[in-house]
């Protein structure tokens, strides 16, 4: 079993298939408890980031919307202190029934200031890549219960590859931004931009299938109950990746407008 997302890593349910797994409140990871939880994460995700939007805004005279001057507290504060979690989370599997819902809280702060500074520049882009978000979490839901994509060796092998290297890439960036070198071409509005962002995009979006299949691993294996909170979190995650992506890619293809 293997996946993309750091948060699902092939060594998580490494030890639930031989048969000595023991919970400690007698219960088992289910797909029904795993959908669950998914759905309040995103709740607890969507109250903070309502609160992180309105916080981030002032209204102006003319009726139009300008950023407020703590704006970058959330918007840094969320994905600072998301990080965090997430990593505490990962390192940390037992304690996810507690740190994934406050993830899912911090994350929200960063996502409703991230989407109202978009949603000023952008009018309509968060409605857009909300839509995109979860259009494309349903199809690759029903592609893969369907049979449709199957994730086999070759295709995790080649998902865990693009998306490390979409990490490097980032990283790589991020490096040189911090020296005052630029790079513009996979950043900016150009071909090269928008194609990068469509790769990058389409990596996320395959992720969401080897989270599917890892965590249906885990309820075969029969998994711990809280491992519900943890493969919750994980698609978490990724639909954030992928909704962020989402964002990037629309304001890049209406700069060209």
């Amino acid at each position: 079993m293997r996946s993309g997302n750091p948060a699902l890593k092939q060594s998580t349910f490494l030890d639930l298939g031989s048969g000595r797994v023991v919970t400690r409140d007698g219960g088992v990871m289910t797909l029904n408890g795993t959908v669950n939880k998914t759905g309040f994460l995103l709740l607890l995700s969507l109250l903070t980031a309502a609160f992180a939007w309105h916080q981030s805004t002032i209204a102006l005279p003319n009726g139009e919307m300008a950023p407020a001057a703590g704006a970058g507290i959330y918007m840094i504060g969320g994905a600072i202190g998301g990080l965090i979690l997430a990593l505490i989370t990962t390192f940390k599997k037992t304690w996810s029934p507690v740190t994934a819902p406050l993830y899912a809280l911090v994350e929200g702060f960063f996502l409703g200031s991230i989407s109202a500074m978009y949603e000023m520049r952008f009018h309509g882009i968060v409605f857009q890549a909300v839509l995109l978000t979860f259009g494309t979490l349903f199809a690759l839901l029903m592609a893969y219960r369907s049979g449709l994509i199957k994730p086999t060796e070759n295709f995790k092998l080649g998902v865990v590859a693009a998306t490390g290297g979409i990490a490097l890439v980032y990283l790589v960036s991020m490096v040189m931004q911090m020296f005052g070198m630029n790079v513009s071409y996979i950043h900016g509005s150009g071909v090269i931009g928008i194609g990068f962002s469509l790769v990058v995009v389409v990596v996320a979006a395959l992720n969401l299938v080897l989270d599917f299949d890892f965590i249906e691993s885990g309820v075969d294996a029969g998994a711990p109950k809280y491992m519900e909170w943890y493969g919750a979190f994980g698609l978490m995650v990724t639909l954030v990746w992928l909704y962020v992506e989402f964002l990037r890619l629309l304001s890049k293809l209406q700069s060209r407008n």
